[in-house]
C-alpha cells in the first residue's frame, strides 16, 4: 500500500515538520500487522513529497479475525488483496505514524499547521466498490480536483474487464489535518470493509475525525454505515449525533452579545433593499424559473411565490431544519395547488453535483458564499458555474469595507459568526470576474443598499449572464 502527499508550498519542505518525519531520513515503524516506512522521494524548497508506504505480514493477516469473506473462495484467508491495496490497515497507518498531524499539531511551525496548503495525495491501489461516481460523491463536496484510473481485473485477459481498484489522485487547497482526517474516514468507507472488530469507541472515533466536515457531508449517510460496517445500531447512533450537529442554528446570537448581521442590517433596512435588487434584477433578464440556492427560512423564496413572473421556484439548503422554517413562512400545506405546484423545496449541497438543478434560468445565493470554507469556494464554482450553468446567476454578499460604519460591530470583527470571510469590494470582484472568465460568463456589479463615498454599500452583488 502506497500513499503519498505532496506540497508546492514555499519552502516545500516544512511538510517534514507538518508531519514529524524528517526529508532526510527513511523512518520505519512497527505496527500490529507488519511495518509502515515514511521516505521523501523528492525534497525540494519548490516541492515535497512524503511517502508512507506498508509492508504487511501476510501470515498475520491470514490469521487475523474479521477478514473480508466476500465471497466463498475458501483460500481467501491466505489469497486475499489486503496486503497491497489501500483499507482499513492504512487508516491505522495514518493513525499511528502521522497521529500528531492528523491531530493538527506542529510545536515547530503552529500557524502553519492551521493554514490551507496546496496538497496532491496519491493513493496507488484504491478499492472502490461504487466505481468513480461514488469516489466523486465523497471527495469533492469536500473541495477536492479527483484524477481516477480504473484498473484492469488482469493485463494479460483485457476481456476480463474492469476491477474495482483505481489509482487516485486528490488535490486541493487545505490543511494538512484536515487531508488526514478525510483519508483516514473515507479509504475504508470506499473499500466497504475494516479488518478489526467494530464497537461504540468507533463511533465516537468516526465523530472525532469527521468533525467539522461530516455532519454536512451530502452523503453522510453513506459514509456513516459504511464506515461503521453496517451495524444498524451504531449507524443510528452516529448520524444522531450528526443531525444534531448539523440543526446547530447559525443565527443563535453569537458572543458579540446578540445576532450582530440581523441586528445591524435591520437599522437600515438592508434586507429588504438587498431583495428588492434581486427582484428587479430578475425581472430585467426575464427570467421565470429560479433557483434559490442556501434559501434558509425562505425570505426570498416567499417574495418569488408572490411574484407572477416567475413561474417555478426550488429553494434549496443543506439544513432540514431551515426547509422546515421555509415550508412554515410560506404555509406551503395551506396553498392552493397551482401555487404550490410551483414551489419545490429540496435538500442539498452547492458543493455536490445534482441533477436536479440543472436546466433553470437562473440561480439566487443571497448572503450564502460567505458561509462556504474558503478552499471550497474553487469547487463551489465549477458546479454552479461548470455543472448546473444557469443563465444567470446573481450572488450577494456583505462587503467588509462598510463594517467601520457600524460602531457596535468590533473591530476586524465580522457581521455573523457563522461567516467563514467577508471580502472587500476588490477582493469580490477579482473573484467573480476569475470565475466568470473561468466558466464562459460576463459578470456586472451593483452596490446595494446606502453608499459611503469611501468604503461603499453594506452588500456587493454580482450578477453573471451566461455568454451564448
Amino acid at each position: 500500500m502506497l500513499l503519498t502527499i505532496t506540497t508546492t508550498h514555499v519552502p516545500a519542505t516544512e511538510l517534514g515538520y507538518l508531519l514529524h518525519k524528517h526529508p532526510a531520513r527513511v523512518q520505519t515503524f512497527e505496527l500490529s500487522f507488519g511495518q509502515a516506512h515514511v521516505f521523501y522521494p523528492e525534497a525540494s524548497s519548490e516541492r515535497c513529497t512524503a511517502a508512507l508506504l506498508l509492508d504487511s505480514d501476510p501470515l498475520h493477516l491470514s490469521q487475523k479475525r474479521g477478514m473480508s469473506t466476500r465471497t466463498d473462495f475458501l483460500l481467501q484467508p491466505y489469497v486475499n488483496d489486503r496486503p497491497y491495496v489501500a483499507s482499513s490497515f492504512l487508516s491505522v497507518a495514518i493513525g499511528e505514524v502521522f497521529s500528531t498531524a492528523l491531530g493538527g499539531r506542529c510545536k515547530e511551525r503552529p500557524t502553519l499547521a492551521g493554514t490551507s496548503l496546496p496538497l496532491e495525495t496519491s493513493i496507488a491501489v484504491l478499492p472502490c466498490y461504487g466505481g468513480e461516481a461514488l469516489l466523486r460523491r465523497l471527495f469533492e463536496p469536500l473541495g477536492y480536483h479527483v484524477t481516477a484510473e480504473r484498473h484492469l481485473l488482469d493485463e494479460r485477459v483485457p476481456a476480463w474487464g474492469d476491477s474495482e481498484y483505481y489509482t487516485v489522485t486528490l488535490t486541493g487547497m487545505l490543511r494538512l489535518c484536515d487531508l488526514l482526517s478525510h483519508l483516514y474516514v473515507l479509504i475504508p468507507v470506499l473499500d466497504d470493509e475494516k479488518h478489526y472488530w467494530i464497537g461504540e469507541d468507533e463511533v465516537a472515533k468516526l465523530l472525532r475525525h469527521g468533525d467539522g466536515w461530516l455532519a454536512r457531508h451530502p452523503a453522510r449517510e453513506l459514509i456513516a454505515r459504511r464506515y461503521l460496517k453496517h451495524q444498524r445500531d451504531l449507524t443510528h447512533a452516529a448520524l444522531a449525533q450528526l443531525a444534531e450537529e448539523d440543526d446547530r442554528d447559525p443565527d443563535l446570537p453569537d458572543a458579540q452579545g446578540g445576532d450582530a448581521e440581523d441586528i445591524l442590517e435591520a437599522s437600515i433596512g438592508l434586507q429588504h433593499q438587498r431583495l428588492e435588487a434581486v427582484l428587479a434584477a430578475l425581472h430585467d433578464r426575464g427570467v421565470a424559473r429560479v433557483l434559490d440556492l442556501g434559501c434558509g427560512d425562505g425570505t426570498l423564496v416567499r417574495r418569488l411565490l408572490g411574484d407572477q413572473r416567475i413561474t417555478e421556484v426550488v429553494g434549496m439548503d443543506v439544513s432540514r431544519r431551515r426547509l422546515d422554517r421555509a415550508a412554515a413562512r410560506v404555509h406551503l400545506e395551506d396553498l392552493p395547488t397551482p401555487q404550490r405546484q410551483r414551489l419545490t423545496l429540496i435538500q442539498g449541497s452547492l458543493l455536490y453535483r445534482d441533477p436536479r438543478l440543472v436546466g433553470y434560468e437562473a440561480a439566487v445565493l443571497v448572503e450564502v458564499i460567505e458561509h462556504l470554507e474558503p478552499t471550497r469556494l474553487e469547487m463551489c464554482a465549477r458546479i454552479l458555474f461548470g455543472y448546473t450553468r444557469p443563465s444567470v446567476v446573481i450572488m450577494t454578499t456583505p462587503n467588509r469595507e462598510y463594517n467601520s460604519q457600524w460602531s457596535r460591530l468590533h473591530a476586524s470583527a465580522l457581521r455573523h459568526r457563522d461567516h467563514r470571510f467577508e471580502w472587500t469590494r476588490a477582493e469580490c470582484q477579482q473573484w467573480a470576474t476569475h470565475v466568470a472568465e473561468q466558466y464562459g460568463y460576463t459578470v456586472d456589479f451593483a452596490p446595494v443598499g446606502p453608499e459611503d463615498p469611501v468604503v461603499g454599500s453594506p452588500t456587493q452583488m454580482g450578477i453573471f449572464t451566461r455568454c451564448t
